[in-house]
């Protein structure tokens, strides 16, 4: 019964690495609402930026015209 047993071992495992997961947010309210800020205004810097590459890129593709 030696595949019995390692199936619970394996069983055991995977129940407590579910259970480590349910509790990985450590962030109080305030500090989770900094970060989503901050995420957001870098994704915000990286769209300004994607718009001008496509901006210049246009102009660019305009000017051979």
């Amino acid at each position: 019964m030696a595949r019995g047993n390692q199936r619970e071992k394996s069983r055991e495992k995977n129940l407590k690495q579910q259970a480590e997961a349910k509790h990985k947010n450590t962030m109080t309210g305030s500090e989770y609402q900094r970060a989503k800020e901050n995420a957001a205004a870098i994704m915000r810097e990286k769209q300004r930026l994607a718009d001008e590459r496509r901006a210049a890129a246009a102009a660019q593709e305009a000017k051979k015209k």
